[in-house]
């Protein structure tokens, strides 16, 4: 049973707290094996270590020739990759002519690049080079044992090559979250322009993109009316193997709103209980006994949008045991008023060593969060020029 005292403690929670309590209420499912092709956008959920050494062989950093001691040098034959030269140890006064990424040959002392190569009658001549130039050794990039990326590490392009290039076929990774979304409101229409009193859904088109963005997939999304006492208690019911429910409206406190009653009713763990921010302040998260968790977006679009950034984002962070980490920070050139008891969230470009604030900030208007760079969490009496914390939009 979730104590008074327990749900008061997660009311009107401050804005970076929510994010980290949201964070730490992820109980990850058990990693799975996956092979090496079907990794992509997955977090290990083990350490990667190099196996072999990196690179594993002597090899050649540039075109041209092996040589040992002092030129000219006789070129006594060639190395190629996936063919070396077989004929056992260069002399002081051999070359092998030699391409990138092929052995180097034992006895070596560098690599004279093509371009500063001085070709004769079986012969090369060129500059004097100091040991070790234009060579790679075994073992330079990482010794075998070696922390490549921890645990908690998207797989992106590079991961699955360096991976690859280490000799593994599978890595044990964290399944993406699965998530269900459930958009309510009497007024919504879902396709054309709304007639007078009614809204066009603009959450339902969004959340797609919005949950992979954020790290998830959404595995259905439903449209259900403003009774949440029958069809949204029933929706929430329905959530499969979910393990996370996005429910956008019906987080306040009007007639129509009754997400909130619905949790306490089942018993549900309260993880936050409304945010101090604007806008966005409504947004809650639980978890009803033995059920998936519950985020709850405030029905305003760009209300839902922050929201979802300050608690769905982390909890699938969690999800996937990829770490919170830290906003990246700058000072806002345009003066904002902050607000004295809320963190207050607002668009922002990029300008020079700052950032300014765009416009269309209000609660139902996305424009500003189109055109915006990232979302700056203005916290409360902030004082003009200092950094602030900012959620990023783009890349």
């Amino acid at each position: 049973m979730v104590m008074a005292g327990d749900r008061e403690t997660r009311r009107d929670v401050a804005w970076a707290t929510a994010r980290e309590y949201a964070h730490a209420a992820a109980e990850p499912g058990p990693p799975v094996r996956v092979a090496l092709g079907r990794a992509a956008g997955l977090v290990l959920a083990e350490d990667l270590v190099a196996s072999t050494p990196l690179p594993a062989f002597d090899t050649s950093a540039m075109d041209g020739f092996a040589v040992a001691g002092a030129g000219p040098w006789v070129i006594v034959g060639s190395a190629r990759p996936g063919r070396s030269w077989a004929a056992g140890r260069l002399e002081d006064g051999q070359a092998v002519e030699i391409s990138t990424g092929a052995v180097v040959p034992p006895g070596a002392r560098a690599v004279l690049p093509v371009e500063s190569a001085v070709p004769g009658d079986g012969e090369v001549a060129g500059p004097e080079l100091p040991s070790g130039k234009h060579i790679r050794y075994a073992g330079e990039d990482a010794s075998p044992g070696s922390l490549l990326a921890p645990a908690g590490t998207r797989a992106r392009p590079a991961l699955l090559g360096l991976a690859a290039s280490c000799g593994y076929d599978e890595l044990l990774v964290r399944r993406t979250p699965t998530v269900r979304g459930i958009v309510t409101g009497d007024e919504l229409v879902h396709d054309g322009r709304p007639g007078p009193g009614r809204v066009r859904d603009a959450l339902g088109p969004l959340l797609p993109s919005l949950v992979a963005e954020l790290g998830g997939r959404l595995d259905g999304l439903v449209h259900v009316p403003d009774r949440p006492d029958t069809v949204l208690g029933k929706a929430v019911e329905a959530a499969g193997d979910a393990e996370v429910v996005v429910v956008t409206g019906s987080t306040s406190v009007g007639t129509t709103d009754g997400l909130r009653r619905l949790l306490s009713e089942c018993d549900a763990r309260w993880i936050v209980d409304g945010v101090a921010c604007r806008p966005g302040h409504p947004q809650l998260l639980a978890r009803p006994r033995g059920g998936p968790y519950v985020v709850g977006l405030p029905g305003n679009p760009f209300a839902a949008l922050t929201a979802a950034y300050t608690l769905l984002g982390p909890l699938l962070a969690g999800l996937s045991r990829r770490p919170l980490g830290r906003l990246p920070q700058a000072p806002l050139i345009t003066p904002v008023a902050a607000a004295s008891d809320r963190t207050r969230i607002v668009p922002v470009v990029w300008d020079g060593p700052g950032v300014r604030p765009v416009g269309g900030d209000r609660p139902a208007f996305l424009n500003g969060a189109v055109l915006g760079d990232a979302l700056a969490a203005i916290p409360p009496g902030v004082e003009p020029g200092r950094p602030v914390p900012l959620v990023l939009l783009r890349d």
